[in-house]
């Protein structure tokens, strides 16, 4: 259940919010009849002369407050809770990268492929050790380099054995990552952690399946795929002893993301590669859960009880 941004945990304590409202009920009755009684009873210039001049707002108030005080102790008891971002404990993710031979353009310093190796290793080292990270190279068709393994050095040094390859297969890409995942948590079988592909790409989808067929196995699997478009379209590289653009298909690469939940990013440089990098890596690393903020509502409580006892001695010479 959740009320004004906060989620109540155990919802069913708030039906005593309903027998709080008939005690006021039945409180501001009793004051009604009594203020009917006095004026029907009462010698009004004999209590005029002997009852000292208080306000009358003042004796409502320690009710108010007790009223008040038992309304956050119900709210307390039904445990509310908002939701924090706290670091994610375990998790597989996949990292895709494009090997065609535009990634040799030299549009990045030093040239695509190299910041795109140097982002990763920083993307890899930055995560939590209980990640499982793999590493999967994709060009005309898509391999494991690295399968998903807590040794995230393995991992950066698979990434230094990268090499040019013709043809861009993004859809293979994913294929062979979802893959990777689904033999990895056939291995685990129970208690498994959620799972990502991080695909970076310079070119358009060339060979093997598609990406319209990519996005539905992973959205089929429950797993988002994040990709990030790389380059500044106007670069050329020497292929086959001539030069041709290095195109970037970004709509594919959105709807890539979009279809299974996943967030797009450009890089143009290997600062932004760094930069979306190091997004990504906060994305994947917290989760949002559900913070029980009932000691709050006790504190709350215990200082309204407090107040209700003072104004009742200062005023009244009693406790309430």
């Amino acid at each position: 259940m959740t009320v004004l941004g906060m989620t109540f945990l155990a919802p069913r304590w708030l039906w005593l919010l309903l027998a709080l409202a008939a005690l006021i009920a039945v409180y501001l009755w009793l004051q009604s009849r009594r203020t009917h009684y006095t004026l029907r009873f009462t010698n009004l210039a004999l209590l005029d002369r002997v009852a000292p001049n208080r306000p009358k707002w003042r004796r409502h108030v320690p009710a108010a407050l007790f009223c008040a005080t038992i309304g956050l102790m119900i709210t307390a008891l039904a445990r509310p809770a908002l939701p924090v971002d706290v670091p994610r404990e375990r998790a597989t993710i996949m990292v895709a990268i494009d090997v065609s031979p535009s990634m040799v353009a030299n549009d990045v310093e030093p040239d695509r492929i190299s910041a795109a190796k140097e982002s990763a290793k920083g993307f890899v080292n930055a995560l939590p050790d209980r990640f499982n990270v793999g590493m999967v190279a994709f060009s005309s068709s898509a391999s494991v380099v690295s399968s998903p393994t807590r040794d995230h050095k393995a991992v950066t040094d698979s990434i230094e054995t990268l090499r040019i390859s013709t043809g861009t297969a993004i859809g293979e890409g994913v294929f062979t990552s979802l893959q990777a995942i689904q033999s990895y948590d056939t291995e685990e079988q129970s208690d498994l952690p959620p799972s990502a592909v991080v695909l970076l790409s310079d070119g358009e989808n060339t060979s093997g399946r598609s990406v319209t067929e990519a996005s539905r196995a992973a959205s089929e699997a429950n797993i988002p795929v994040s990709t990030i478009a790389f380059g500044t379209e106007k670069a050329l590289v020497e292929i086959n002893g001539e030069q041709v653009p290095a195109d970037i298909d970004k709509d594919a690469l959105h709807q890539l993301a979009d279809h299974t939940d996943g967030h797009f990013y450009e890089a143009e440089s290997e600062a932004e590669l760094t930069d979306v990098y190091s997004d990504i890596g906060s994305s994947l690393g917290t989760e949002t859960v559900n913070k029980n903020i009932a000691n709050r509502f006790l504190i709350a409580a215990l200082l309204l009880a407090a107040a209700t006892a003072t104004t009742s001695l200062l005023w009244f010479q009693r406790l309430p």
